[in-house]
């Protein structure tokens, strides 16, 4: 009888085993050194208890190989796709570059674990498998939280999306970027006031790690915390991920204006070495400016439409170069230069007006800080009446 009911109770729990739910959790992967890798990554587990096999899904990928890849990316309409691979497979990466890994194993009903497990794996079918990518609003952390907000009836948009810590776009973005300085400036330049709204805590998940956070704060459809437990799966072994900082715009002030004052001051008698400092500005500026214009006016990165550092970093400037070589070489600016730098100053000036009126904000404030006082300084010394006196 014993060894019977032994044998009765390996087949119930066999049956059960094989009859059971998946198991669900969602890694999330700390950022690393490359560029590409400082927002972070994360994906969801699927542990099968008859095999114990554990599948990642993962929405990171994306071919560039595919036709036009470069020029879609520049528009704004590169295509991703989701990628089922063992779980061991897609954690050597990380393992390498040491970048560490977390899990947080999910408490869901068994016919939520099954119906998410069921529409991931029709949805990494190749011919459902890719998405249109959005770095703020659908990228591969987004497309993981729609996934289990949809397994959980809503539940998760439910608890997170009249929430917010303040934090919007930018400063989520800088923040992560902030150890590339040129990943750095081109984020803090390039966003316009689209990225300056506080966020719900739904819209923060974009980023993996504010994810993490904000479902270990959820609960399930029971009421319990939908986290049930968490795991290291790799140590972090990179650089750490950098902290929240206040951002302050006096020290950009202080800057702009000491060297508006020594512009001022030495214009008067030295235009050619003013002209040579200004001549990388106006350079960098007039690149910038351009390239403000094509995301605003040719791209569907609507992140960077109506970006008003069009009127610091004025793609005027490009004009300004051949007069600073004028300079360099007979000390004097072509008259109408003159009035195109007070041209520029004016949009400047205008860019500082518009922080303060009642529009949907942009936070530029560092770089009218910076660049309205030296483009004033510019306009000052090159103006046509002042380089007339020097003339007579």
């Amino acid at each position: 009888m014993p060894l019977r009911s032994l044998l009765l109770a390996l087949l119930w729990l066999c049956a059960f085993a094989a009859g059971a739910a998946p198991r669900i959790g969602v890694a999330t992967m700390a950022p690393g050194e490359i560029f590409f890798e400082r927002f972070g990554h994360n994906a969801i587990v699927v542990a099968d208890p008859a095999s114990g096999q554990a599948t990642s899904y993962n929405f990171g990928f994306f071919d560039p190989e595919e036709p036009d890849f470069v020029g879609r990316f520049a528009r704004g309409q590169m295509m991703y796709y989701l990628v089922a691979l063992p779980l061991e497979q897609d954690l050597a990466h990380y393992r390498d570059t040491g970048r560490g890994v977390t899990l947080q194993w999910l408490d869901l009903a068994p016919q939520q674990a099954q119906a998410l497990a069921d529409a991931l794996a029709e949805r990494a079918r190749p011919e459902n498998a890719r998405y249109r990518y959005d770095y703020f609003t659908d990228n591969c952390s987004t497309q993981v939280r729609d996934a289990l907000d949809a397994a959980l009836g809503g539940a998760l948009r439910s608890q997170l999306a009249g929430r917010s810590r303040g934090n919007t776009f930018r400063s989520e973005a800088v923040r992560l970027a902030s150890p590339a300085l040129w990943m750095w400036l081109g984020f803090d330049i390039g966003l316009g006031p689209y990225a300056d709204h506080p966020m719900s805590r739904w819209e923060e998940a974009y980023v993996p790690m504010r994810l993490a956070d904000s479902l270990a704060e959820v609960r399930n459809s029971a009421g319990r915390p939908l986290v049930q437990s968490q795991v290291e799966l790799l140590p972090h072994r990179a650089a750490p991920e950098p902290p929240e900082a206040p951002r302050r715009w006096l020290p950009w002030l202080i800057a702009g204006v000491l060297v508006a004052v020594a512009v001022a001051a030495l214009g008067r008698h030295h235009p050619r070495a003013i002209a040579a400092l200004a001549l990388p500005l106006w350079l960098l500026c007039g690149i910038a400016g351009a390239l403000l214009a094509y995301l605003w006016g040719f791209t569907e990165h609507q992140a960077a439409w109506a970006n008003r550092n069009l009127l610091l970093f004025n793609p005027l400037c490009l004009l300004l170069i051949p007069g600073a070589i004028a300079v360099l070489r007979r000390g004097m600016l072509p008259r109408w230069n003159g009035w195109l730098l007070g041209l520029i100053a004016a949009g400047a000036m205008a860019a500082w007006i518009l922080h303060w009126l009642p529009l949907r904000p942009q936070y530029n404030q560092t770089w009218v800080a910076l660049l309205l006082p030296i483009h004033l300084a510019l306009a000052y010394v090159f103006m046509p009446r002042r380089l007339s006196h020097r003339k007579r």
